[in-house]
């Protein structure tokens, strides 16, 4: 054998042992991701887990309500630091994510279901949440929520 056809077998078996490794490995594709962090915000948000929200939260975070006031984050850090309300469920699903290169936008539903005035509450909102990759991570820039029923 010749040192080319040599290195041709060398490169044919590294090629195989990486696609193997490729088949058998879990690979995420950005939309599993982005899924996956929104599912982790809420819990986040629910168990006033703020240093994990600041890694979600990009520097310029812009919230629009669903009373329609707006907050930064600052604002969304220091409502997850004093949430103390009752959540027993909450539900994330319906998303759509798109992806736009390094920007993604992602539409979900939230149901949650809690007491209120002695009562139980079920409520729900749709968000549309606007992410940006930066330096291999997906952040947040902006939020909004709207209320859709209550019951």
């Amino acid at each position: 054998m010749t040192w080319r056809n040599t290195l041709f077998s060398l490169l044919a078996i590294l090629s195989a042992a990486t696609t193997g490794a490729a088949q058998t490995g879990t690979v995420r594709s950005d939309q599993q991701i982005l899924v996956q962090l929104e599912k982790d915000w809420d819990a986040a948000f629910r168990r006033r887990d703020v240093r994990f929200i600041e890694t979600v939260l990009a520097d310029e975070f812009v919230a629009t309500y669903s009373n329609g006031s707006r907050g930064d984050r600052a604002k969304e850090l220091e409502l997850a630091a004093e949430f103390n309300l009752q959540i027993d469920s909450s539900t994330l699903d319906d998303f759509i994510v798109k992806i736009y290169g390094d920007t993604a936008v992602v539409w979900m539903s939230q149901h949650l279901v809690g007491p209120s005035k002695g009562q139980r509450l079920e409520v729900t909102f749709r968000y549309v949440d606007v992410f940006v990759l930066r330096a291999g991570r997906w952040q947040c820039v902006a939020s909004q929520s709207t209320r859709v029923s209550a019951s």
